[in-house]
């Protein structure tokens, strides 16, 4: 290239405390710096990317340094994981054995092939996937977890920048490969001195959820923004007693009335941040409010309906994003659904990050009766688990049509699942009977149509319009 770059322009190029140093320095770095380290790492990602057969064919001919993105294929979810082989850059890894692989629960937060971590995808799309991470990948997500994430607390983060002092509770789904559950678990069994994290699993009852948050006593809890409303009530009604000092939500739409009432009942702060299974920390919230893209190590490209690029200001269609920390299983271009905006203005937080306006997942949670006549929160997320997790269907939306009764909408994909139907009414049905509830009725429908929400996502959960 002619230059030798200051930094690590991969996240090989130095161990994790040479990682961590560049994130925290590109912080406050200026704008041309920051488009200094995406061009370069966009080059060694090409570069790497020669590695698997689909990108050799791709890029051949081309040099790395001059090829710009925009003249790069855009890649569709189907497509990606129906030749998933072909796209990985180690020939050991093969789709059909991480499926194994993924099967065994038991497996969650430990090295594939003794040096991978994997995880699968919720399937929001309507398309499930599974993704491949070296340690060089899993050390630019640490990095930029640990260091960029705004505190409501500076003079404990200047104590303990990265969070190794404190108990983290992340309430997530646990029943799966799934990316939160799986860094929980692997830092557990990698470095059980540098954290004091747990999983909670969402899908249990909430009486039980909220004893074993109480016994745990979390002073940060992460979860997602419905999840974090269901126990701001039951904070508020005196079942959970616990007060974390900080509240992380991410992976759905936070409104500022759901903000402003966890804020309220659980006395916290409440720090928002986008997130995806193909790049965990795509943006962190600052002391503004506002969320910074780490655009020093992902590129979002916002573009319309036929894929050309929109300008800042203005909504996107959907969202083409570009790893550049994965070399492993190279995602240029991927089409992840969502719906953003990117602002042509600069936060007066003053870090030159750009800052993006996101409109996620909207699905709602089900206010359904329990068998004591208290109202029974379901999350959109538990049941989204236990029906791909258990049921085996990826295409579907759940409308709750009446106080106590459910329309399930299968799509083709699901439809061609072997006792589909018994299937999922079996899944659904274990899930009411753990969480206490009365007597349900569901009835199945088949879905012909998306039934697409604002963020361009399939609307899965939907709850009686009050």
């Amino acid at each position: 290239m002619g230059t030798v770059a200051a930094f690590p322009t991969s996240p090989s190029d130095a161990g994790p405390w040479g990682v961590t140093g560049d994130v925290l320095i590109a912080r406050q770095a200026t704008r041309e710096a920051i488009e200094q380290r995406q061009r370069l790492r966009l080059t060694r990602l090409l570069q790497a990317a020669r590695r698997a057969p689909y990108w050799e064919r791709q890029l051949r001919g081309t040099d790395p340094a001059r090829t710009a993105l925009a003249d790069l294929p855009v890649t569709r979810k189907p497509e990606a994981f129906a030749e998933f082989d072909a796209r990985i850059g180690d020939a050991s890894v093969h789709r059909a054995d991480l499926d194994h692989f993924c099967a065994d629960h038991g497996c969650v937060g430990t090295p594939y092939l003794g040096r991978y971590w994997v995880w699968t995808s919720s399937g929001s799309t309507g398309q499930p996937a599974i993704y491949v991470q070296d340690l060089a990948a899993m050390a630019v997500y640490d990095a930029l977890e640990g260091t960029r994430r705004h505190s409501p607390r500076p003079w404990r983060r200047a104590l303990d920048p990265m969070y190794w002092t404190e108990r983290l509770a992340f309430v997530v789904a646990t029943g799966g490969h799934f990316a939160t559950h799986v860094s929980v678990q692997r830092l557990r069994q990698t470095a059980p001195w540098a954290t004091n994290g747990r999983s909670f699993d969402i899908l249990q009852p909430v009486e039980a959820l909220c004893a074993g948050l109480n016994a745990f006593a979390p002073t940060v809890l992460a979860t997602y923004p419905t999840a974090a409303l269901m126990l701001a009530e039951e904070a508020a009604a005196g079942r959970l007693q616990c007060r974390p000092a900080e509240v992380w939500t991410g992976g759905e739409t936070l409104t500022p009335a759901m903000r402003a009432r966890i804020e309220s009942a659980l006395d916290t702060r409440v720090c928002n941040s986008y997130g995806a299974s193909e790049f965990l920390p795509i943006a962190w919230e600052c002391g503004h409010g506002r969320l910074h893209v780490n655009a020093d190590w992902v590129i979002l490209e916002p573009v319309d309906r036929q894929g050309r690029a929109v300008p800042a200001g203005q909504a996107s269609h959907t969202t083409l994003l570009t790893n550049l920390a994965n070399h492993l299983q190279p995602l240029i271009r991927l089409d992840i659904g969502d719906r953003i905006v990117l602002d042509a203005e600069r936060c007066t937080c003053g870090c030159q990050l750009p800052v993006v306006e996101v409109q996620g997942r909207c699905d709602d949670a089900l206010q359904l009766p329990g068998r004591t006549g208290r109202a029974v929160t379901l999350l959109p997320l538990a049941l989204v688990a236990v029906l791909e997790e258990e049921a085996r269907v990826f295409d579907f939306q759940l409308r709750q049509t009446g106080p106590a009764s459910l329309c399930l909408g299968l799509g083709p994909l699901s439809r061609r699942v072997p006792d589909v139907r018994e299937n999922c009414r079996r899944a659904l049905q274990a899930l009411f009977l753990r969480q206490h509830m009365g007597p349900l009725r569901l009835v199945f429908e088949d879905l012909h149509g998306p039934a697409l929400d604002r963020s361009g996502k399939l609307k899965r959960i939907v709850a009686l319009p009050r």
